[in-house]
């Protein structure tokens, strides 16, 4: 289809409102770096909640989601429904947490809850590890969904100089904005990108049903193409299918959602914990990002990668006649080109575009918090002007940009990358876990659960036997970094009882794992009711992340079951998603907690 003028206006509009809006907040983010990075810690909570959504919808996910329906069906996506869980424990068990510590970033974190030189090189090795070579592999993948969707729209050649001209183009427009506007920036476009996308696939699903001849049409069409017997439309893997279905699925439910990295809210999203104007605002906006994460977004992107699968009938096979649809991830933008009218296609294209953008700036700033604030300030030039730290952050910016434009040319699969990334991360959500609510943690502990991580990951990912075996990577990841952080913790010495204190006293996580410390403050201060997350409410903060996440997947199936067709299982779903909802929010924090 061709790109019509109307299409052109509204893209270039696009730009040229993101780039004016970097030089409006320029001088508000060259200021210092927490400007720079945390917007000046003020953040209301549906600002910094929706920023944490629009960040995780890039122009990857919509694709992303395509070939994981094209090669599983709707079932595939446990492999990130399952992060339910984790996002639920962050929500209730550790957003106020990360909001009390007062810090920049979450490495920083690392020198606030250990001590001695193992502390400071955790903090500046993860400053340079997730900075560049993690942060450069997720942008990657985000760049290479770009890629796809410019060659498509435009008719592009599939070769090297093509791919570079795409990636210097979008890069370009992002690493400036980015560059000029900071933190402020992101988040401000994060609204008008979230908007624009969720607009334009909605728009997209109803009109790709509509043109199949409506939902039931397309279920009939389903079982022509795949048969009677397909398992494409259910929730869960078919088991019938064999062990690996059901050890994959136990994977993803019993040990990937506590066992990756982030499972505390760390990252880009405890970045716009930091930001927030208080405790309660960054529960909120965390609450509020899982919701519109799990239960708003998915189901525009499923219904379009079902269209998909009957419009191009076996798409991803290897071998089809049409060298395009040999990518399971292709057809929801050929979809895109084919059944949008003009106007809409240029608003779904700069929704694409202005969701590319927002990702893309996301980590660009993020990683630049990192190798200044954690790197660069702490252990090069640690006491120079706020002017040249902004002036370091955004050469960062630049070459973070450079580093992962040059990655995005060695990908070819977004889904491998996202199961590349979960291995590498396994193991070390435990102990991410425990480092809040159990003293004895230290620096080693994390240190080696990552490179006992990352040595095993490279192993099962070129071995023949478990090469292409996701959910037998993990069981061999998670168990074998496990048991060496454990060993390690026991044979290294403990953090200093000066370091447990303070951090106690200004974070105050849950008196369980840190009983001496929690007496030992009470003794010399003669104080006698610290506060602490797990008791400020009607029900523990536990109990309330167990009804949370029934809320969240009652409530994704209830939309899934009444948008396919499903009414009485849908209503059922329903029913379930309205009772626990309604016990979560009534027992959420009433108080404001502290504005730092």
């Amino acid at each position: 289809m061709k790109i019509s003028p109307i299409d052109w206006t509204i893209i270039i509009g696009y730009i040229l409102f993101a780039l004016g809006l970097g030089i409006y907040f320029s001088k508000r983010a060259g200021k210092n770096i927490n400007e720079f990075f945390v917007s000046g810690r003020n953040l209301p909570w549906w600002l910094a909640g929706t920023s944490m959504v629009a960040t995780t919808f890039a122009a990857d996910t919509p694709l992303a989601v395509t070939e994981l329906v094209v090669k599983d069906g709707i079932a595939g996506n446990w492999l990130w429904w399952n992060a339910v869980l984790s996002g639920m424990l962050a929500t209730f068990l550790f957003s106020r947490l990360w909001r009390r510590s007062e810090i920049i970033t979450d490495v920083e974190f690392t020198e606030l809850r250990y001590s001695g030189p193992s502390a400071s090189f955790l903090r500046g090795f993860r400053a340079l590890y997730i900075g560049l070579p993690m942060n450069c592999i997720t942008m990657g993948w985000v760049i290479l969904a770009m890629q796809k969707i410019v060659r498509l729209t435009f008719n592009l050649p599939d070769d090297a100089n093509t791919k570079i001209l795409i990636v210097l183009g979008c890069l370009l427009i992002a690493g400036i904005y980015c560059a000029l506007s900071g933190f402020w920036g992101v988040v401000m476009t994060d609204i008008v990108q979230f908007g624009m996308a969720m607009i334009g696939s909605i728009a997209l699903a109803i009109i790709a049903v509509d043109k199949i001849g409506g939902i039931g049409v397309l279920k009939e069409k389903l079982v022509e193409v795949y048969k009677v017997d397909h398992s494409i439309l259910n929730f869960t893997p078919d088991f019938s299918a064999g062990k690996m279905a059901i050890i994959t699925f136990g994977v993803y439910l019993g040990v990937q959602w506590w066992a990756s990295n982030g499972v505390d809210g760390s990252g880009y999203i405890a970045q716009r914990m930091f930001a927030a104007k208080n405790e309660r605002h960054t529960l909120l906006a965390t609450l509020w990002f899982n919701i519109a994460h799990y239960t708003l977004r998915p189901w525009p992107w499923i219904l379009v990668a079902l269209v998909a699968m009957v419009v191009y009938p076996h798409i991803g096979d290897p071998d089809h006649l049409n060298p395009a649809l040999q990518d399971p991830a292709a057809g929801y933008p050929l979809l895109m080109l084919e059944y949008l009218p003009v106007g809409l296609l240029g608003l779904m294209l700069t929704a694409f575009l202005a969701a590319f953008m927002s990702t893309i700036d996301t980590h660009l700033n993020w990683g630049a918090s990192y190798l200044v604030n954690d790197f660069y300030k702490r252990f090069i030039k640690p006491d120079e002007t706020p002017k040249h730290y902004v002036a370091i952050s955004r050469f960062f910016v630049i070459l973070i940009m450079i580093i992962a434009g040059v990655f995005s040319l060695f990908m070819n699969s977004i889904s491998g990358a996202w199961k590349f990334l979960f291995a590498i991360n396994a193991g070390i959500g435990l102990v991410q876990i425990l480092r809040w609510y159990w003293w004895r943690i230290n620096a080693w502990s994390e240190i080696s659960a990552m490179v006992a991580a990352l040595v095993v990951s490279i192993f099962v990912f070129i071995h023949p036997a478990t090469k292409d075996e996701f959910a037998f990577q993990m069981l061999l990841i998670v168990p074998i970094s496990t048991v060496v952080w454990i060993v390690v913790t026991f044979i290294t010495e403990p953090v200093s009882n000066e370091t447990l204190i303070s951090f106690y006293k200004k974070v105050r996580p849950s008196k369980g794992g840190w009983n001496w410390v929690a007496k030992t403050i009470e003794n010399e201060s003669k104080i006698t009711d610290i506060q602490d997350t797990q008791t400020d409410t009607k029900i523990p903060a536990l109990v309330n992340w167990i009804v949370g996440v029934i809320f969240i997947y009652s409530f994704l199936f209830s939309i899934g079951k009444l948008l396919l067709g499903f009414v009485s299982s849908g209503l059922i779903f329903l029913s379930i998603a309205i009772i626990s909802g309604a016990i979560m929010f009534k027992n959420l924090p009433s108080k404001e907690g502290r504005d730092i």
